[in-house]
C-alpha cells in the first residue's frame, strides 16, 4: 500500500493556507462566502492538528534508543501478569486471508474517517456543542503527543515473541522506513487510534439518543481488537487509552462548569420533563385603575402544557 499521508510540512502549509482563505472569506461582501469561512477554519485546524501529530512522530524517530528493550519489558510484564497474549488474538484472524485484509485495511483508514465523520457531523447538526468536542479532542491528542516523544516498539517488530507484521505480509503496510517521514513506527505507547475511537463512542452516545450511536460504540471496539490483532500495539497500550479519552472528557466537562452536563448531553423526554418542572413560576400583574377588574396571568412555558390560569374573580364590594 502506497504511503499518500501528507509531512508535517506539507500539512502546515496547508494549514497555513487555510487559515489565508478563511481571513480572505470573512472578509468579503458576499453572504455566501462568509458561510464557508467557520468551514474551511475547521478543516485548517486539522490539517494544524495532523501536523503537529507528524511532527511528533518524526520527533520520536530521531531518538530510537531504547525503542525496543521497553516493548521487550512490557512482553515480560504482560507474561508475568498473565496478561491476555497478542498472539492469541492473532491467531483467530491468520487462518482467513481475506479477514486479515480487511482488518488491514480497517487500521489504514477508519481512524482517520472515523473522526473526520463525527466532527462533520457535528459541524452541521451539532454546532453548539462542535467546540467542546473539537477542544477535546485536541487535549487528547497533545498528551498521546507527549507521551509518544518517548518511543516504544509495536509487537509486529519483535518477530521472536512470535507476533506477525500482518500488513507487511500481505503488502498492505502504511509504514515507510525508519529513516523515511511519515507515519511514526515506534509509537507503541499510546494508541492515538484507540483513543480518537473511544472519543467518536462518548460524543456519539451523548449527542444523540438514535439507534446510529451504536455505530459509535462499535467503532470503539473494532478498534481495540484491529490495533491488536495487525500487533500494532500492545493490550496494556490500548486498554489505557479510553480511561484517558474519558479523563479527558471529563476536564473539560469540569472547566465548563456544572451546566455542561445538561448542555452537552442529549435531553431524553423524561430530562425535559423534570428540568421543565423545576423551573420558578413566573406570573406578571396587569395594572388596572380602581373599580376595574385586576386580571392575574401567568406567562406559560414548557412546564404548563398549555395551560393559562383563568383570570381572577371579580371583587364583592364597590369601589365607587
Amino acid at each position: 500500500m502506497a504511503n499518500v499521508a501528507l509531512s508535517w510540512r506539507e500539512a502546515a502549509v496547508l494549514s497555513g493556507v487555510l487559515f489565508g482563505f478563511t481571513l480572505l472569506l470573512r472578509s468579503s461582501g458576499a453572504r455566501s462566502l462568509k458561510s464557508i469561512a467557520p468551514f474551511a477554519r475547521e478543516v485548517g485546524v486539522l490539517a494544524g492538528l495532523y501536523a503537529l501529530w507528524q511532527f511528533a512522530g518524526s520527533a520520536s524517530l530521531q531518538h530510537t534508543e531504547g525503542a525496543f528493550a521497553r516493548a521487550r519489558w512490557v512482553v515480560r510484564v504482560e507474561q508475568d501478569w498473565h496478561l491476555p497474549s497478542e498472539t492469541r488474538v492473532q491467531n483467530l484472524i491468520t487462518g482467513h486471508p481475506w479477514l486479515v485484509e480487511v482488518i488491514n485495511l480497517y487500521y489504514a483508514t477508519m481512524h482517520f474517517t472515523g473522526l473526520f465523520i463525527l466532527l462533520l457531523w457535528m459541524f452541521l447538526r451539532h454546532r453548539d456543542r462542535y467546540e467542546f468536542w473539537r477542544t477535546t479532542i485536541v487535549l487528547l491528542t497533545a498528551s498521546c503527543l507527549l507521551v509518544q516523544l518517548l518511543p516504544v516498539a509495536p509487537p509486529r517488530l519483535l518477530p521472536e515473541f512470535g507476533f506477525v507484521d500482518t500488513a507487511a505480509e500481505y503488502g498492505q503496510s502504511v509504514y515507510t522506513a525508519l529513516s523515511a517521514v511519515g507515519p511514526d513506527q515506534l509509537s507503541a505507547m499510546p494508541s492515538v487510534h484507540v483513543g480518537w475511537a473511544v472519543l467518536v463512542a462518548i460524543a456519539a452516545w451523548t449527542l444523540t439518543t438514535s439507534r446510529w450511536r451504536w455505530l459509535g460504540v462499535g467503532h470503539a471496539v473494532a478498534t481495540v481488537f484491529v490495533v491488536v490483532a495487525t500487533a500494532n500495539h500492545f493490550w496494556r497500550t490500548a486498554s489505557s487509552r479510553p480511561r484517558c479519552s474519558a479523563s479527558c472528557w471529563s476536564f473539560r466537562i469540569r472547566r465548563s462548569g456544572y451546566t455542561a452536563m445538561y448542555r452537552y448531553a442529549a435531553p431524553t423526554s423524561r430530562s425535559r420533563a423534570w428540568m421543565a418542572s423545576r423551573r420558578p413560576r413566573r406570573s406578571t400583574e396587569v395594572a388596572a385603575p380602581p373599580g376595574q377588574l385586576v386580571a392575574r396571568a401567568r406567562v406559560p412555558h414548557a412546564g404548563d402544557h398549555g395551560r393559562i390560569r383563568r383570570p381572577a374573580r371579580p371583587p364583592d364590594h364597590d369601589y365607587t
